[in-house]
């Protein structure tokens, strides 16, 4: 009978099937139940690739609030600027904002840290990068002290490349668990168990300090969904181009995007709530770790991704998707378990600090991610030279319990690295963007150090390498005897 074929993927292209990824959906749909051939070549037609678009003659609309104080500044100013003119002539784009502590993230077109973008019924996996949902927790501890939660903190997390030691593994949640398992890409479920408590690299942290307002301890966390979020993404780009290749060809790499009134669209959206629950989940366990091992109480918990993507549906159904790179969410539609307290960090060495906004026309619902940089890390690393470590670490980081992971500093991380706290607070209050409510005044921080110099997994390899080298040996000697 017609209605019991079962359609293969040559058949459709002879019925007139694009190739591309609507091939993929509709081979699901008509072999998901019986389909006439009528009915097949209808669906066909009815999900025809839009028309190629091009990219728009004029760049989208855009608030910039951002200014410059110096000569370096105004160069980032003008290479944000540069790149975001770029990013806005992406046809589904709509609009922009850009924060004070906006700097290029890689060539020009790419969305730069500190850049938001709102598309229409569109998510474009380049504008939320590898680390999906970089985010933020901070614990207020009822009466722990400063030392006690930082001995505990450092004995809890785990920073550099890979995940935990087999002895110290978390579990996932049986819920998160589950929706980590029913997600339609491989490869994820192995690297979201291992990578459970891990912190990575770069500019995640531990932040430990004192609440300005009560006096009470407070730790701080900030790190995205680690190679489970990465890998995602990988995921994401991948179909993304593949629409690009169909939909605009004009369109920057960075910018492709997954229509999101398709199948892949949606599987992508519902993939990126369960990498929000997952890193949620892991800020939680590092937070309660600590808790648990000074025998603390919780004053006060709250969390904030700052690098992700929200979902605003309009009054005529369509979606706009706001892309925040770097750029801290203060709209509380956009959250559906806000505190109303958002979380901005500055530097090690300057106070995190605590904030409320509402959405107007300038931030668009968003305010800073931090402090921002004005140099790549290797352009700061140069400058630093001619100075040992040890002084660059006394000049910068003295009167705080600074540590680094892996044992070796970071100095592309310490404050010198950032741009001035103080013009970044100055432009988040100029541009109406949020109110500070509350400060964490610095004691000491935890980061991962650089661990491509002197990682504990270099350290592990070296010291098995010197144990089969000694194995070796000894068993050429036995066999000489």
């Amino acid at each position: 009978m017609e209605d019991q074929l079962k359609y293969t993927g040559k058949k459709l292209l002879s019925m007139g099937c694009n190739e591309g990824p609507e091939l993929g959906e509709i081979l699901r749909v008509v072999n998901a139940k019986p389909h006439t051939e009528a009915e097949v070549v209808a669906l066909i037609k009815l999900r025809e690739p839009a028309p190629v678009l091009p990219q728009r003659d004029t760049a989208a609309p855009c608030r910039f609030n951002i200014t410059a104080t110096n000569e370096m500044e105004a160069a980032n100013v003008e290479a944000v600027r540069e790149t975001m003119a770029v990013v806005l002539r992406t046809p589904c784009v709509i609009e922009g904002a850009v924060m004070p502590d906006a700097c290029p993230a890689g060539p020009v077109g790419t969305i730069p840290v500190g850049g938001v973008v709102a598309a229409r019924d569109a998510i474009i996996p380049g504008m939320h990068s590898a680390d999906i949902c970089c985010s933020l927790m901070a614990t207020v501890f009822a009466d722990s002290t400063l030392s006690q939660v930082m001995e505990a903190a450092y004995e809890a997390t785990h920073f550099g490349p890979g995940g935990r030691e087999a002895a110290r593994t978390l579990p996932l949640s049986e819920s998160l668990a589950k929706s980590v398992a029913a997600l339609p890409y491989k490869g994820l479920a192995d690297i979201a168990r291992t990578h459970m408590g891990t912190q990575g690299d770069g500019n995640h942290f531990m932040f430990i300090g004192t609440l300005e307002s009560t006096g009470q301890t407070v730790l701080v966390t900030h790190h995205g969904s680690r190679g489970f979020g990465a890998r995602l993404y990988k995921e994401g780009m991948k179909r993304a181009l593949q629409w690009r290749d169909k939909l605009s060809p004009s369109t920057a790499k960075a910018n492709a995007w997954i229509p999101f009134d398709t199948d892949e669209g949606r599987a992508y959206w519902n993939a990126l709530q369960v990498v929000r629950d997952w890193t949620k989940e892991n800020h939680t366990n590092l937070h309660d770790l600590t808790l648990e091992a000074v025998n603390g109480e919780i004053s006060e918990r709250f969390w904030n991704e700052h690098n992700f993507v929200f979902r605003e549906v309009e009054t005529d159904g369509s979606s706009v998707f706001w892309h925040a790179k770097g750029a801290t969410p203060i709209h509380n539609d956009f959250m559906p378990d806000t505190s109303e307290v958002q979380i901005v960090p500055l530097n090690m060495a300057q106070p995190v600090l605590f904030v409320k906004g509402v959405r107007n026309d300038t931030n668009r619902g968003f305010a800073p991610h931090g402090a921002g940089r004005n140099m790549s890390r290797t352009q700061h690393k140069k400058r630093m030279f001619g100075r040992t470590e040890a002084e660059i670490m006394q000049a910068e980081t003295a009167g705080l319990d600074v540590r680094f992971y892996c044992g070796t500093p970071d100095i592309s991380e310490l404050p010198s690295a950032y741009k001035d706290a103080g013009n970044v607070m100055r432009d988040m209050n100029d541009f109406g963007l949020a109110d500070v409510v509350d400060k964490v005044l610095p004691y000491g921080s935890i980061m991962a150090g650089d661990s491509q110099r002197n990682a504990p997994w270099r350290k592990r390899a070296k010291k098995r390498s010197v144990e089969k080298k000694e194995r070796k040996k000894e068993k050429q000697r036995l066999s000489g005897m």
